[in-house]
């Protein structure tokens, strides 16, 4: 068994919409079956118990099968919420696609290779370490809740998902942005974009943030900052004793220690706070510690938290009974868990030594034992939910509290005896306010409900209705792609959006292009939903991208399928047929949202068999209104666009608009074919949106099809008296159109500048020729820059045979060099001739044209 390519596809994609590890697996003839690897299946199965279920019979079950299937319940044995897998035959006798879904990228890559050294083991192959599946699960545990989000941001994520927000996790850690473009809001844990850093210098000064507190009319404990032991055995006479001492910017209960009675005891505390921060005194106050969740302006979850204690039972040493607490699974390290471990350090001895105890102390029956004085999570304590029980002046002083600082979210830690009376009544303050606060206390409390606290901070972040979108629209299709897509988002400027397009020519936001080359891929599209910059955003879609990663959002509002050809890279990645590519391009059709529309070409019957599996409206468009396809669309109500006479018509029900097409400079008067249905696809995917009318026709008037507004998509210049036309069509089906196109405009001579592409079919290159020997007196044969795997003159000799026994040809030359090819044909041009050029590096061969041109 071999495994040659692995790929992440992170988008939805051409198997699922989930996030999925691809594989290409090679298996050899007697790898392609169980039943011919005798013993295979019990030894795979003694290493690993959980495997599952095959879902094929031995003699249909191949290796491949085998992995596909591993790498599954490996992941799930870990934890991980995963359920789709699949495992596909390709072409290629013995060679499978296996494709599992995955919740983190790393670990679905590392349960991939897991399952390899299984199948390995199960193999009995002899320089193969045996296979431990309690250790492999278990590591694969770990890196899943190392990386996976925690409970505090992935309660807000969850949240998000549940109201239909997107979401990007920015960095490894718990920095993520909901929403796209301008509608875009980020998160750090349970911090948000529009709290300022001022604000949160304030919540970590805990002086400055209590004098402000006060002046604000909120209890708060006396106290001051200290400089010195002696200092602060000063503060505490001023004060009175018990007192506190902490850092002054700590955090977590840092350094912090409570219910301090003497001056030795205070000694030790400042240099354990000392050790933090600047260490500050304060009063105690008497009774339990409670955590105010104010999210806005209101309150909306509350705990009291208790320190980190055990109960003796007249058995174990106090640290076996820490040791049977901390066994709790629910308890873990970090903030992965919904509580954590109970810390054994200096602190808890030395709480222990105040108790009259060690660790090695057994302690009486019920007797209750506190390893610490601070009652935070994060040092093992836990939390009791109290929300229902909040007295409104206690949940009115905690609001002021968070607003006083300034904080969107906020946690306000109150010391009283109970919430249900007021502070006042009870000598009870506020003693820290806090920004970024865990959430896990009250997501799922020691005791006690769990309080939505995600939903909570989400619905702060946007309204209800609001799920954070801005309009995506999608094109794919073999031709016409890059034209419909910068004429969409050239209608989209023209209603006052800023603009985020990209397509093969590069990424361009509100009109400048941010980046160059081939961008109709998925990292694209996401940089673009990533600018704030952006109201709207068009996507050109290409095939290699949606097979390499999937599509770099997780739904549009409008996907637009122009037309699906032969001789579009078919033949690589397993897409064989022009039904293969069809299925791969309805990718963006089974990803529209509910409430959007895919706008189809009616003429297509690949592009009409997508329909079916449109969440959403169809609208369908093609030049002729009696094709069956769209008469039957029309007839039913639903939403067409078609020609009639000299005008486009948008049609729904008994409703009609009309564009007369002397108004769409793209078409010429409506003499060119291909680009009248590049504009009623950009008119459909505008209707789609929901654009004014007014909008889209003063769009489509300003956009005019030269080198600047789409490159290489039939740009017409004259050269002295002469009509040059340049075009980076390389397809059959694309031929067929500019043979039409040109084949309306008058002409003495015709002449064809044309190269080919050496990823394409043979077939594929010699018909682009067939087709342009009928339609041009002569044609010029360059050799591309890039021969893409080809050998030296082997595209040349391919082109070369299509033109035999054309009918019109009736000169052929054939030359090195696309600019040279060029300067050869403008040569050759008279007043009245036409010259087709088929430009192979766009941008170069345009600015090479311009030169001429303007000579």
């Amino acid at each position: 068994m071999d495994i040659s390519r692995i790929r992440t596809l992170r988008g939805p994609n051409l198997w699922s919409r989930h996030t999925a590890v691809e594989a290409i697996v090679s298996c050899t003839e007697p790898e392609r079956a169980l039943s011919t690897l005798p013993g295979f299946e019990a030894r795979l199965r003694a290493l690993f118990p959980g495997l599952g279920a095959l879902r094929r019979r031995p003699e249909e079950a191949s290796l491949a099968h085998v992995l596909e299937a591993a790498t599954l319940a490996l992941q799930t044995q870990a934890g991980c919420p995963v359920t789709f897998s699949r495992c596909t035959a390709t072409v290629d006798p013995g060679v499978y696609q296996v494709v599992v879904e995955y919740s983190e990228e790393k670990v679905g890559r590392q349960a991939l290779e897991a399952a390899e050294a299984l199948i390995r083991s199960a193999l009995a192959e002899e320089s193969v370490a045996p296979f431990d599946c309690d250790t492999t699960i278990h590591a694969l545990r770990e890196l899943d809740e190392d990386i996976r989000l925690g409970p505090s941001t992935g309660s807000i994520v969850n949240a998000g998902i549940a109201r239909g927000i997107p979401f990007r996790r920015l960095t490894s850690g718990s920095l993520v942005q909901f929403g796209w473009g301008a509608k875009q809001r980020r998160i750090w844990a349970a911090e948000v974009d529009s709290t300022s850093a001022v604000s949160e210098s304030i919540a970590q000064d805990k002086d400055l943030c209590k004098t402000l507190l006060r002046a604000a009319g909120v209890p708060v404990p006396l106290g001051r900052p200290v400089a010195s032991i002696e200092d602060a055995i000063a503060a505490a006479e001023e004060i009175g004793w018990p007192v506190v001492c902490k850092p002054q910017d700590g955090n977590q209960g840092k350094g912090v220690t409570v219910n301090i009675t003497d001056t030795d005891g205070l000694a030790a505390a400042y240099k354990t706070a000392e050790e933090i921060g600047h260490p500050m005194v304060e009063k105690f106050l008497p009774g339990s510690d409670f955590r105010m969740l104010v999210v806005g302006n209101r309150l909306i979850a509350a705990a009291r938290r208790d320190p980190p204690q055990v109960s003796g039972d007249g058995v174990h040493t106090v640290r076996q009974l820490v040791d049977q607490v901390n066994a709790d699974p629910k308890r873990g390290d970090g903030h992965a868990t919904s509580l954590t471990k109970i810390r054994f350090d200096d602190i808890a001895v030395a709480r222990l030594a105040m108790q009259g105890l060690t660790p090695e102390s057994v302690p009486p029956k019920g007797q209750r034992v506190t390893l610490r004085n601070n009652a935070n999570l994060s040092t093992g304590g836990t939390a009791t939910d109290v929300t229902d029980d909040v007295h409104p002046e206690v949940a009115a002083r905690a609001v002021a509290a968070a607003r006083m600082v300034g904080l969107d979210i906020c946690g306000v830690d109150v010391v009283c005896e109970t919430v249900i009376r007021p502070l006042e009544e009870q000598h009870g303050g506020v003693v820290e306010v806090n920004a970024a606060p865990g959430l896990r206390m009250h997501l799922s409390p020691s005791y006690g409900k769990g309080r939505a606290v995600g939903e909570a901070i989400i619905n702060h972040l946007y309204p209800p209705g609001d799920d954070g979108r801005i309009p995506v629209v999608a094109v794919t299709g073999t031709n016409g792609k890059t034209t419909t897509t910068r004429l969409i988002a050239h209608l989209f400027g023209a209603s006052g959006l800023r603009v985020g397009m990209t397509n093969t020519d590069g990424v361009h936001v509100n009109g400048r292009q941010i980046d160059s080359g081939d961008c109709s891929g998925p990292k694209s599209a996401r940089n673009v939903l990533m600018n704030p910059q952006v109201d709207a955003a068009v996507f050109e879609t290409a095939r290699g991208g949606i097979l390499r990663e999937g599509l770099g959002y997780d739904r549009c509002q409008v996907a637009v399928v122009t037309n699906i050809g032969a001789g579009d890279h078919l033949g690589l990645n397993y897409i064989t047929t022009v039904e293969d590519l069809a299925v791969l391009k309805r990718v963006i059709v089974q990803n529209v949202a509910p409430t959007g529309y895919a706008v189809l070409n009616a003429t297509d019957a690949h592009c009409v068999n997508m329909a079916t599996t449109c969440p959403g409206g169809i609208i369908y468009f093609a030049q002729d209104r009696h094709h069956p396809v769209l008469a039957t669309h029309r007839a039913q109500g639903q939403r067409c666009v078609y020609v009639e006479g000299d005008q486009i018509v948008v049609a729904e029900g008994n409703w009609r608009e009309f564009v007369a097409l002397r108004d769409i400079p793209l078409t010429r008067h409506g003499t060119i074919g291909f680009q009248i249905d590049n504009a009623m696809a950009a008119i459909a995917a505008a209707w789609g949106v929901g654009l004014s009318w007014d909008a889209i026709r003063s769009g489509l008037a300003s956009f005019v099809n030269d080198a600047d507004n789409a490159p290489g998509r039939f740009n017409v210049m004259d050269y002295r008296g002469a009509t040059l036309i340049a075009d980076y069509g390389h397809n059959p089906d694309a031929m067929r159109a500019l043979v039409a196109a040109v084949a309306a405009m008058p002409a003495k001579r015709r002449s064809v500048v044309i190269s080919g592409a050496g990823d394409r079919r043979d077939e594929d290159i010699r018909e682009q020729t067939q087709i342009l020997g009928t339609a041009f007196d002569e044609v010029i044969l360059y050799q591309d820059a890039c021969q893409r795997g080809r050998e030296d003159g082997e595209v040349l000799a391919l082109l070369r045979q299509g033109l035999e026994g054309a009918q019109r040809t009736r000169h052929i030359q054939e030359i090195t060099g696309e600019f040279i090819a060029i300067d050869t044909a403008l040569a050759r041009l008279e007043p009245g001739d036409l010259c087709l050029v088929l430009v192979d590096q766009v941008e170069e061969a345009l600015a090479h044209l311009a030169k001429r041109v303007a000579e």
